[in-house]
């Protein structure tokens, strides 16, 4: 367990410093319209604010005792609608591009569908232990729960915030499967599920949009497919050791918000296809590990809260990536602990806390010692005389 515990540290650190140091590189040449502050220092500041913030958390989650955390599910479960439902609200919530998905703390914003990625992992998992001799059907298995994940997961989709949806709702049918529920109860729920997200789809210009300039990016060059487009040629253009750090040319408004959900773009051109397929090999590592607690915590709630932490970790990082390498249409996901933001870094700095929690409570291996033979006791041992 010192061993995953340890590997687990050391890949969430390193993607953490490389995510400021990347994140100053692929903003330092942009300067604010409005304030003329140059923009690189700027978001790394916020960033290291974050960061800072997030540690604190991640501290206070590794001393926590996770199973403390089954007597809170209710109130953090309230505390998640209130803040969901919050964003709607005049002079509370923040608007961009149409999207109601940030709450207004003087000069910062805190986004709350982060915080309900981990309140849904706690709650299924939570409930998983609650009812794990009962997940077998379909009533308590998938109606009860589903009932609970559609109220967060209906907020979030109002907000609207379809990538988010899309990703809570795979971490929910991979924790619901995990628990013990049949695999044909899944089935018709998740065929609902797509048929409803394909339905909203098809009656939003913008996002079907993005999709036909995903399948069709020859047509969308100056549109829609920019960002996929000006991220390949980054990716191209570094080769196998990048342009060097600082170097990159697609931070000159060539790839818009590349310090965002693009910044895995920044990091092939300046430092090389070696860089990404490491990050690459850092998640992976990071997903085995998870995966490994998770098989030795002290009891059902621990395994299901540990495996919905590392699922939803792998599978972001794996979205994120997909968009980039144009392997999926943008869907507006961050790259943990790398891409700018500060609510997503807090959280999935929150969430390496709550697996070193159940590493920490994990029981301890005995060590067997090998018995102690008598020669009196074998039978075949010449007897005294």
């Amino acid at each position: 367990m010192k061993v995953a515990v340890t590997t687990l540290a050391f890949c969430a650190a390193a993607l953490l410093a490389l995510g400021l140091v990347m994140l100053y590189s692929s903003s330092w040449a942009l300067e604010n319209r409005k304030t003329h502050v140059e923009t690189g220092a700027h978001n790394l500041f916020m960033q290291l604010i974050w960061c800072a913030v997030g540690l604190v958390f991640c501290a206070a989650a590794t001393a926590l005792d996770y199973r403390w955390l089954k007597k809170c599910v209710w109130p953090i479960f309230g505390l998640a609608l209130l803040l969901l439902g919050a964003v709607f609200i005049p002079h509370i919530g923040r608007a961009s591009h149409g999207a109601h998905r940030w709450i207004g703390l003087g000069p910062f914003t805190f986004q709350p569908s982060e915080f309900a990625k981990i309140t849904l992992i706690l709650v299924l998992a939570w409930y998983g232990d609650r009812y794990q001799r009962q997940m077998h059907t379909f009533r308590r298995g998938v109606v009860f729960p589903a009932a609970l994940a559609g109220v967060l997961l209906g907020l979030i989709f109002v907000e609207p915030d379809r990538g988010t949806t899309i990703l809570l709702s795979a971490v929910t049918g991979a924790m619901l499967l995990i628990a013990g529920v049949k695999f044909r109860h899944v089935l018709i729920p998740a065929a609902v599920g797509v048929a409803g997200l394909a339905f909203s789809l098809l009656h939003d210009p913008m996002r079907m949009g993005r999709i036909m300039a995903w399948r069709h990016p020859q047509d969308h060059l100056n549109g829609a497919a920019l960002q996929a487009q000006q991220a390949m040629i980054g990716l191209g253009n570094g080769g196998w050791f990048g342009v060097g750090l600082g170097n990159g040319v697609r931070k000159f408004g060539w790839l818009p918000e590349i310090h965002t959900d693009f910044i895995f773009a920044n990091i092939g051109e300046e430092l090389g296809l070696v860089a990404t397929l490491l990050v690459v090999i850092a998640f992976v590592v990071l997903a085995l590990c998870g995966i490994y607690i998770a098989l030795n915590a002290r009891d059902p709630f621990g395994f299901l809260l540990a495996s919905g932490i590392t699922f939803l970790i792998s599978l972001q990082a794996a979205i994120n990536i997909g968009v980039v390498t144009s392997a999926l249409p943008n869907k507006g996901l961050p790259l943990p602990f790398i891409s700018y933001g500060g609510s997503n870094l807090m959280a999935m700095l929150g969430c390496i806390g709550l697996l070193f929690s159940i590493a920490r409570h994990a029981p301890a291996r005995e060590k067997v010692s090998a018995p102690v033979a008598d020669p009196g006791d074998n039978p075949f041992a010449a007897k005294a005389a």
